[in-house]
């Protein structure tokens, strides 16, 4: 498809990065010269804790050489398991300045979840809060594990904090679940010997993997995406043009309250504010509305970034309103549609558009935003950032015009080169001539705004994280009292859509609560149905398949 979307693009802003991209060899690269340039500017706040660039430069490098140390090598896989601490970002930088490849991991997953991450991805290393460490101790005889790193809330709030960061640190220590991981090491130990030892620079470059970030697939088992350092930074530089024209270097704040280990955060939040200088104010507790709101009154935020669930939250909130929003210059929503009257009201409350954009795991992961400056909200994903590629493609590959629907496909130096140990993914992921498939089914108008009309996929996005039916019904599969269960999503106040399960059974007394209650046992919560619907069938195809389809218009026959 011809590019017409650039000749609707805001005034300042490039059609391409090449460029800029060619002076990053790696985001190691664009990490060192924002310390440099930054050193004394604050990086990330925590409960009140401040983190300066220099600090951050000083620890990162801290962490790199102990990796180094204990026989760390390029390439080699670290998994991170913690919600937004400021060893995150510690621990992020250090492994790439090792040389490491980060797998990002939910801090929410089961043994079995965790298991299945660790073991595809052959990560050897783990640095993980100790609130979740009782889930390695099941998941680990099955890993390649050799080094763990445990660390608690309070690690890096310094000797300084005050009684509200004492309180708030003792409190969720009482929360730890006893765990036994003897050979564990603490994060502040770490540091400490990574003094003493020397730091070597390894030399990277565009093609060497930096994350792996897992994701569902038509299996409904996690593949890990891979992202190499070319991806990201070019996805920075993309995401950096198109916000550069609204934001001043070094003098943004940006709120960070959904979790780093989301691609979303990772690229938008961490990556993109850092090349930019900016702060990250970190909440640990995003679900803590009125603790979010106090975190927000706090500091003159210029910048926030989240899904549709959290934007209704605070603007529940009656305290939200009373907030000073003279600073803020941007709210970006993505991981699931924003809603018109979210928008709505997020902009008479805030005098701030929230405006939507669009982006997936395998893309690094931004394709399109709308303009930043546009007030109002046309239900569009935005234009395509600079750079990037789009096609509409029907089920034989053929391009279709403008205003015809078809299948979101994209191509552009922030897509994937493929998955994991995957190849058959990989293959399947990928159009003849390069363009990842979306799963996505849109249409592009005469100006170049694409427009997400249905999912060719059946996932399910609960508030912004995608759940897979066929990994919940592979677990229901195996209760003794199922005989045969199908999941959908259902429109769901809160958090966008949830799961809905319809169970075949096969003993009578077999009821709701039990059958989610055995979901939770092996599954994270948001993966969890909160209906469940008893059938004696369901409705099937000419050779035996489950329709989703069929119930989800049952269920809601409206959309």
């Amino acid at each position: 498809m011809e590019p017409i979307w650039h000749q609707h693009y805001p005034p300042g802003i490039p059609t391409d990065i090449s460029a800029e991209a060619k002076n990053y060899a790696s985001l190691v690269s664009l990490f060192e010269e924002s310390c440099a340039r930054f050193v004394r500017h604050n990086a990330y706040i925590s409960m009140g804790v401040k983190l300066s660039y220099g600090e951050l430069d000083e620890a990162s490098r801290c962490f790199a050489a102990w990796l180094q140390s204990i026989g760390l090598k390029k390439g080699d896989r670290i998994a991170l398991m913690m919600p937004n601490l400021l060893q995150y970002p510690v621990c992020l930088f250090g492994a790439w300045r090792a040389g490491a490849v980060v797998v990002n991991t939910n801090p929410l997953y089961t043994a079995a979840e965790l298991e299945h991450q660790l073991a595809d991805s052959g990560a050897e290393v783990i640095v993980i809060a100790e609130n979740f460490a009782h889930t390695l101790q099941k998941a680990l005889p099955q890993t390649q594990i050799k080094h763990i790193v445990v660390t608690g809330v309070g690690d890096m709030l310094g000797t300084l904090k005050g009684a509200l960061t004492n309180f708030v640190a003792d409190k969720v220590k009482k929360l730890v679940p006893p765990y036994s991981l003897p050979d564990a090491r603490e994060f502040n130990d770490i540091l400490v010997s990574g003094r003493q030892c020397g730091y070597l620079r390894p030399a990277l470059h565009p093609e060497d993997v930096a994350c792996l970030q897992y994701t569902g697939g038509t299996t409904g088992i996690a593949k890990g995406a891979i992202l190499t350092h070319g991806n990201l930074v070019a996805n920075v530089c993309q995401a950096h043009a198109w916000i550069k024209p609204h934001v001043t270097e070094g003098k943004e704040c940006i709120v960070t309250a959904l979790p780093l280990y989301h691609i979303f955060a990772l690229m938008a939040n961490c990556l993109t504010f850092t090349k930019l200088g900016a702060t990250n104010l970190l909440i640990l507790n995003p679900r803590d509305i009125p603790a979010l709101v106090k975190s927000l009154a706090s500091v003159k935020f210029t910048a926030i970034t989240g899904v549709n669930t959290l934007f209704n939250g605070l603007l529940n909130n009656p305290d939200f309103s009373q907030l000073d929003f003279s600073s803020l210059k941007l709210a970006l929503g993505g991981g699931m549609a924003v809603q018109e009257t979210v928008a709505a009201r997020w902009l008479e409350t805030t005098g701030t558009p929230l405006t939507q954009a669009y982006g997936l795991t395998e893309t690094s992961p931004a394709v399109a935003i709308n303009p930043l400056d546009r007030r109002d909200f046309t239900g569009s994903i935005g234009l395509p950032v600079p750079s990037t590629e789009i096609a509409i493609r029907d089920h034989t590959e053929n391009d279709l015009g403008i205003g015809e629907i078809g299948e979101i496909c994209v191509r552009g130096p922030q897509v994937t080169p493929g998955y994991w140990n995957r190849p058959d993914e990989t293959a399947n992921g990928f159009d003849s001539d390069g363009f990842l498939r979306t799963g996505d089914i849109g249409v592009v108008d005469d100006h170049g705004y694409i427009f997400i009309k249905d999912r060719k996929k059946d996932m399910i996005v609960v508030s912004g994280f995608n759940v897979y039916p066929n990994e919940v019904e592979a677990v229901i599969a195996g209760h003794p009292d199922i005989v045969e269960a199908a999941a959908i999503g259902v429109p769901d106040e809160h958090s966008g859509e949830s799961v809905k399960l319809f169970v075949i059974s096969r003993n009578p007394a077999l009821t709701q609560e039990q059958v989610i209650d055995y979901c939770h046992s092996k599954l994270t919560r948001y993966k969890c149905p909160r209906q469940v619907e008893f059938r004696d069938d369901l409705p099937r195809s000419n050779v035996g398949k489950i329709l989703r389809r069929k119930l989800r218009d049952e269920a809601c026959p409206e959309t």
